[in-house]
């Protein structure tokens, strides 16, 4: 029997990544990968260290690139292969990534009166000029919309599509008068590839519209005119020609368009997925099930969960949406994360080492492992870009607490991690709380794959079982999962996403299990870290701090007297 592929397209933070897989089993028999030239590693920065975009051009030509790369990649490594056997494509991004387009839904960037403007490029996820804004978009929902708030956790983000959107209509009238309306590149990417730009022919994902648009059949769709008209009255003109109706992943946008088939070496007419965000589809990758928390650990990390559409499911304060078919149809998708993990290790390693230190992750990993949980006597906050959950809060940073004379590199470096990991306990906690059952968490990402210290201290903090994706490019084996799924069985593809995952996923043999002993210790720490973590980022907390240096030192002591 001929063997049929599908491809995924991976749009980071500073990459474009394609992947050719066997649709029979996940083997991935091709991978291109092209990195951004503009801006540094791919992002475009300016003296406001709030400011992240990514300039479109480079959507375009990195499609190009990557596909090209893997298709040859995938003839030359794999007897057998032609392009003529890949039968759909998917597409994950990064996100919330805005972009603002003209009425033909061409980028505003393209036109030589915006080639130099930082706001007609595309406003990065993690872009946070937009703060002001974000705290006005919750004030008002609060007042007149509430509804609109339960589903995205309590709180309207600065990372967010209307808050970037109004921050643009306040501070650079040119740009946002000359825009006609703004979309993800997770929907724009795939209207490109398919011909479909124009506002008419426009699909737009549920996954984008639902976890950063306020979206929900619920009320219709899209915030009402009302709402964003107190806002701004061209909010609610740019939201007007956005589809009424918002479509899961198990749906085709289109068919790639003749130029793209000649430009990338594909076959014209393939179908091609309606987008998803990075995370979203790298829990498919990752194989997704019920009671199962998908931590795609990256620079950031963002955690997503599924709850059957029949589970009586209560809105959660500080999550970053629950949105009915956002992940996988049929299922609520809950995702929450932390906006710096691997961030905050590179932070480490790259500024505040001292001078001539020779230490990388490597070396420093190698000497964290050697300390017992609370050795140190350090304890450290993970908000060196602010608090995405449970807090949802830009205007926090890090801090770390209880250094001394004698403190090493290390010993902080394994407060850093354990910080990340404490974090992470405080999302799953909060999940439990409101009835969502944790009972093992699987981990992508190259911090996963590349750092068993990182996994054991996540195990022994969490107190659950750390697995690992089999692949190393689970958002892009999702995104292929759901070009997949669009292809269809009888072009050889498959049926639906219960399917596709039982044939293309799977989990490396290695689980990372608590060390109870580990674990007891952490619990002590873990009280501390939620002390600190409510004294410094809710209003609410009335307390006293007296007690948590002198603990630290009670535990640290104790723990090296063994």
């Amino acid at each position: 029997m001929s063997k049929h592929y599908s491809v995924g397209l991976d749009f980071g933070t500073n990459s474009v990544r394609a992947l050719v897989v066997d649709v029979s089993n996940g083997r991935e028999i091709g991978t291109g990968v092209w990195n951004y030239v503009r801006g540094t590693d791919g992002v475009i920065l300016s003296r406001d260290p709030n400011l992240a975009r990514q300039h479109p051009a480079e959507y375009v030509r990195g499609t190009e690139r990557s596909l090209r790369q893997a298709l040859a990649d995938a003839k030359r490594n794999h007897r057998g292969f032609s392009p003529p056997q890949v039968v759909g494509l998917g597409v994950d991004t990064t996100g919330s990534t805005p972009l603002p387009l003209d009425k033909a839904g061409k980028p505003l960037a393209f036109q030589k009166d915006f080639a130099k403007d930082n706001d007609a490029l595309a406003w990065l996820w993690k872009d946070h000029t937009s703060v002001v804004e974000a705290g006005e978009i919750t004030s008002l929902a609060r007042q007149i919309r509430p509804g609109y708030l339960a589903k995205c956790g309590g709180v309207y983000s600065s990372e967010w599509y209307f808050s970037k959107m109004l921050h643009c209509a306040r501070t650079n009238r040119k740009v946002f008068d000359a825009s006609y309306l703004w979309l993800e590149i997770a929907d724009w990417i795939p209207a490109m590839l398919t011909g479909t730009e124009d506002p008419s022919k426009l699909s737009v994902g549920v996954c984008a519209a639902g976890h950063k648009a306020m979206y929900s059949q619920q009320w219709g769709g899209y915030p009402d005119a009302e709402f964003l008209g107190r806002l701004d009255p061209r909010l609610a003109e740019r939201c007007s020609p956005m589809p009424s109706r918002a479509k899961s992943v198990d749906q085709a946008v289109g068919g790639l368009t003749r130029d793209w088939a000649k430009r990338t070496g594909l076959m014209e007419g393939i179908p091609v997925a309606v987008g998803a965000f990075d995370a979203h589809l790298g829990a498919i990758g990752a194989g997704i099930s019920t009671e199962t928390l998908v931590k795609i650990i990256g620079t950031s990390t963002c955690d997503i969960t599924i709850v059957p559409r029949k589970f009586p499911l209560k809105d959660i304060p500080g999550l970053c949406g629950i949105v009915d078919g956002s992940v996988l149809p049929d299922y609520f998708g809950l995702e929450a994360g932390q906006s710096a993990v691997g961030d905050i290790f590179n932070w480490f390693v790259n500024y505040i080492q001292p001078r001539g230190a020779k230490d990388s992750h490597a070396s420093l990993s190698a000497s964290a492992r050697k300390l017992r949980a609370g050795e140190s006597g350090l304890l450290a906050l993970d908000w060196n870009n602010g608090n995405r959950t449970i807090l949802v809060d830009q205007k926090l940073a890090g801090m770390l607490v209880g250094q001394t004379l004698y403190t090493t590199p290390a010993e902080i470096y394994r407060a850093l991690i354990e910080a990340t990991a404490f974090g992470a306990l405080t999302i799953i906690n909060r999940l439990e709380e409101y009835g969502v059952h944790i009972g093992q968490v699987v981990n992508c990402g190259g911090i996963a794959e590349k750092n068993p210290l990182v996994m054991q201290i996540y195990a022994d903090i969490t107190g659950r079982p750390m697995r690992v994706s089999r692949s190393a490019q689970t958002c892009a084996l999702g995104a292929a999962i759901a070009g997949a799924v669009v292809a269809g069985k009888q072009a050889g593809g498959h049926a639906n996403f219960e399917e596709a995952q039982r044939a293309m996923t799977g989990l490396k043999p290695r689980a990372y299990e608590p060390d109870r002993s580990a674990h007891d210790v952490y619990k002590e720490l873990y009280g501390l870290y939620r002390t600190l973590h409510d004294a410094f980022g809710t209003k609410d907390w009335n307390g006293n701090l007296h007690h948590v240096m002198k603990q630290l030192i009670d535990i640290r002591d104790r723990v090296r007297r063994g």
